[in-house]
């Protein structure tokens, strides 16, 4: 067996390396390609995988990874600037898509109204895993469009909980006698909520600081995945939503100045499982029962899209966003999502509908989402608004923040806040987590990290900063490192604090805007008082000052092109004894 499941997991990464690179080729998007990788291997076609129900059990750790990482964005600040969005826009399009497409299922099928409302409502979904993506790659992420747009797809993840609620009220299956009953569930969830929230307080950020002084990253991921686990658990010991307890686990977290290098560590575990949780769906996707009846699947989805599109271009026009951008914002969410095929899966276990009912409506929201790339592409002009119309503040904080300032020690807070004096926006990241105490102290929020990393940077919004500014205390930093953050981030200018004269060497021919001596600057300073203090006249001083600068700069030019430290030492200006 356990060779057999060594075969499973290479036939399975195999089939998804192969379709991703072709559907990422194709523009179609990487869950499209999970997903047909899945169905191509699985028992309904070639037969190369079996047992798709049990692989989706271990891949649904994918989703509680991803709703965990959902929470960590929930941090008060933007909760409350994009209130309006989320709490208003957001429930209105569930509610409204969500009853509207049940009466579609109702009206246009032979299903019962329980069977339908448990398949309708879970096509109110989109796609988060396919949207944000395509935002960020298109860098729209930040803009009026992709603000709402994430603000209705966080809603709609945070709504999969109350629709599980709505499908267990519905359920035909027989109660379990093990669980308790409704209102110990009720008594339970607040407990348990109360519980994690605290232990979020007192518990785990001492642990992250604790571990921050220690500076392992590898603690950092095991810490990162055991509160995960460790608040599902609970949560299903309680016989709750597992999805929930992630959640809750990354709200607590939210404010935490290590939830960058949280979301760093946890977001290539919660990749992993996302795709193979698509193969799994895949898999199970059951082609001969959609082979009975394409005209059904054809036209449930493109009743899926259009009604879809139709509430949310009338929704996006109540809340007052130009007609050519709400047009594109419904079409960009038009398709069904990744929860739909959770949703189903509890519908099926609550007997309400049948394996053949979720691989036809799995059939109908995998068409949407592959529909989604082309309504891109012929939106596109619908979704590029006329300069000046719906334009709103940009985010604060580390959403589209103007600079990104890189270790917040004597030399970082100097550049830190005479960029806030100037009314930019600035993102703090240090890695010394008694940095980060001290600068609370002081109500400066500093986030724990390595902000040498790309992947820290990126979740930090460095994609839509102007500014990255290295200032922590490293010699060891080089052109190679900043060449990789260069290429990530190509239209931010770079600025590096170096060392000493060795470490602007080592930078030499970097993509960087300006490399800065960390007491060059400040020792002609004190040069400069010290000859005002012999009374020697201010042209002279000037002089002296521009007569060593440019000799320097020859120095570091003979240096650099011999990549020896010595060429040039005959430019120096050598002391002289009375």
């Amino acid at each position: 067996m356990h060779g057999g499941a060594i075969i499973d997991g290479v036939v399975m990464l195999t089939a998804a390396l192969a379709c991703v690179i072709l559907f990422r080729r194709l523009g179609l998007g990487a869950t499209l390609g999970y997903i047909v990788a899945g169905a191509a291997i699985g028992p309904h076609a070639l037969g190369l995988v079996g047992d798709p129900q049990g692989k989706l059990g271990i891949a649904e750790l994918g989703i509680t990874l991803l709703l965990f990482l959902i929470g960590l964005e929930l941090s008060p600040a933007r909760l409350w600037r994009l209130r309006r969005d989320i709490f208003g826009l957001g429930v209105a399009q569930v509610v409204l898509c969500g009853v509207a497409l049940s009466m579609v299922v109702w009206g246009g099928s032979e299903f019962t109204l329980a069977a339908a409302i448990a398949l309708g409502m879970p096509l109110a979904l989109s796609s988060t895993a396919q949207v944000l993506p395509m935002l960020q790659s298109a860098g729209r992420l930040h803009t009026p469009v992709g603000e709402r747009a994430f603000s209705i797809l966080l809603l709609q993840d945070l709504s999969l909980i109350p629709m599980i609620t709505v499908i267990a009220a519905l359920s035909r299956a027989p109660p379990d006698p093990g669980a308790p009953p409704g209102w110990v569930l009720a008594v339970y969830t607040v407990i348990a909520v109360v519980g994690l929230v605290l232990a979020g307080r007192y518990l785990l950020n001492p642990l992250f600081r604790l571990i921050g002084r220690m500076g392992e990253r590898e603690l950092f991921i095991a810490a990162g995945l055991f509160c995960v686990l460790a608040s599902a658990t609970v949560m299903q010991a309680l016989h709750l939503s597992t999805a929930l307890g992630a959640f809750i686990a990354g709200v607590m977290l939210a404010d935490s100045p290590y939830r960058h290098e949280l979301e760093a560590d946890i977001d290539p575990f919660r990749a992993v499982l996302l795709g193979l949780f698509f193969v799994a769906v895949g898999m199970m996707l059951d082609l001969h029962v959609v082979f009975e009846r394409p005209l059904f699947v054809l036209g449930m989805a493109a009743a899926l899209i259009v009604t879809k599109t139709s509430i949310i271009f009338g929704l996006t026009r109540l809340f007052g966003m130009a007609w050519r951008p709400a047009l594109g914002l419904g079409l960009l969410l038009s398709q069904g999502g990744e929860f739909a095929f959770v949703l189903f899966a509890q519908a099926q276990g609550a007997l309400l509908i049948e394996p053949r009912a979720a691989s036809l409506f799995g059939a109908v929201v995998t068409l949407s989402m592959a529909a989604t790339p082309f309504l891109m592409m012929a939106s596109k002009r619908l979704r590029n608004a006329p300069p000046n119309s719906d334009t709103r503040e940009g985010p604060s904080g580390s959403d589209g923040a103007a600079a990104i300032v890189v270790g917040y020690g004597r030399f970082g807070q100097t550049v830190a806040q005479m960029l806030t004096a100037q009314g930019l926006t600035v993102t703090l990241i240090d890695w010394e987590a008694e940095q980060i105490d001290v600068s609370a102290a002081f109500a400066v929020k500093v986030y724990f990290g390595d902000g040498r990393r790309v992947d820290l940077l990126r979740l930090a919004g460095a994609a839509d900063a102007q500014l990255i500014l290295f200032c922590h205390d490293d010699r060891e930093t080089d052109a190679a490192q900043i060449a990789e953050v260069a290429e990530a981030f190509p239209d931010a200018r770079i600025f590096v604090r170096a060392f000493d004269r060795r470490m602007v060497l080592r930078l030499h021919g970097a993509p960087v805007a300006g490399v800065v001596r960390e007491v060059h600057d400040s020792a002609i300073r004190m040069a400069r008082l010290a000859l005002a203090a012999l009374e020697v006249d201010e042209d002279e001083i000037d002089r002296a000052e521009v007569k060593y600068r440019e000799g320097d700069v020859a120095r570091m030019q003979a240096q650099a092109a011999t990549g020896d430290l010595y060429a040039g030492a005959e430019m120096m200006f050598r002391p002289r004894s009375a």
